[in-house]
């Protein structure tokens, strides 16, 4: 099997994730860090013991980096997806993969035509609560869903923005909540559902008003595909990370996500069928333990193809839809019908 290269853009918080996975991947060097500031890029090049680059461009120009990760603020990624296939390597992109879906279909397109694979990361689709809800759902026995119902609350702060201009700014973040911390809740709502059908949300901005052009809370009821309704809410307006309250009303029981465990309740019995804590603490416990699984298939899919196993632009930008779809609704208060 070939030693795959790797090069990551972008030394935030959340390129630790993929380092770590990568570490645990046979067959897998990373070869290079990208970073636009030099004093933090070259100390963690110097850590990784790997080369560093401040301009991703000149990373690209390396024949040897076959796998490219992009961990950098919302709008950059299309450039930046579209330059390294482009160069011929495969990439793995953090969410959103774009702004809206207009960037998404340009980055289809060529996508489409390219010799790399590009992935996208919605790591939550592996933890061990979604992948037992959706082999739970499977089974059968708790007969059609009804509804589904989703609460996120988090917290951030002025300072979350004000250290990261980029965060919260319409030209650069392309929202706020929504596209930033809530898109993994409706990733998950519309993967259980079978696709969202038609929606209508409201957006505002309350407490983080002052420093955000975004919204920090937002609400909207949701038809799914399957004939399931949706109720979804989300604020970074709280004091605190809670983790996500997710239920799912089926005809003969509920499954439901709360303090990091998925329950099965019915017949007067509550079970409990997996957790979602990371067991070495290694995470924020809110973004869930699925990075590593994820970046793992996507590993997987370039040594083989015809298996292939991991989350793609075109299931990416249904997520993307929604967030945008939520936007437009709250604008003209109406029901957006969604396309699939």
């Amino acid at each position: 099997m070939k030693i795959l290269n790797s090069a990551i853009i972008g030394g935030g918080a959340i390129h630790g994730c993929h380092v770590n996975a990568l570490h645990l991947i046979p067959g897998v060097t990373l070869r290079a860090l990208v970073d636009t500031d030099s004093v933090k890029g070259l100390k963690l090049a110097k850590d990784y013991q790997c080369r560093f680059y401040q301009d991703y461009r000149e990373m690209l120009l390396d024949e040897h980096i076959d796998v490219v990760h992009i961990c950098t603020p919302h709008f950059e990624h299309k450039e930046m997806i579209l330059a390294a296939l482009a160069a011929g390597k495969h990439v793995f992109c953090e969410k959103p993969v774009a702004m809206n879906s207009s960037e998404i279909r340009e980055i289809t397109q060529a996508a489409d035509h390219a010799l790399g694979l590009l992935g996208v990361c919605y790591q939550n689709r592996l933890n061990p609560t979604s992948q037992s809800i959706m082999s739970t759902l499977a089974e059968g026995s708790l007969g059609r869903i009804l509804s589904i119902k989703a609460v996120l609350t988090w917290s951030r702060s002025g300072r979350y923005y004000t250290e990261s201009p980029w965060r919260g700014r319409l030209a650069t973040e392309g929202g706020s909540l929504l596209i930033n911390q809530a898109i993994h809740t409706l990733d998950l709502m519309q993967w259980f559902g079978g696709g969202v059908t038609r929606l209508k949300g409201v957006i505002d901005r309350s407490e983080l008003a002052d420093v955000t052009e975004g919204e920090d809370s937002a609400m909207a009821t949701l038809h799914f595909a399957n004939g399931a309704r949706g109720l979804f809410y989300a604020s970074n307006c709280h004091t605190t990370d809670s983790p996500l309250l997710l239920e799912i009303h089926c005809e003969h029981g509920t499954l439901q996500i709360n303090d990091n465990t998925l329950w099965r309740i019915s017949h007067g019995e509550r079970i409990a069928l997996a957790s979602d804590a990371s067991p070495d603490g290694s995470s924020k416990h809110y973004w869930g333990v699925g990075h590593q699984q994820a970046i793992r298939r996507f590993y997987h899919a370039i040594h083989h193809p015809e298996n292939a196993d991991y989350t793609d632009i075109r299931t990416a930008g249904k997520s993307l839809n929604l967030v945008e779809a939520i936007y437009r609704s709250s604008q003209i208060r109406q029901w957006i019908d969604i396309s699939n």
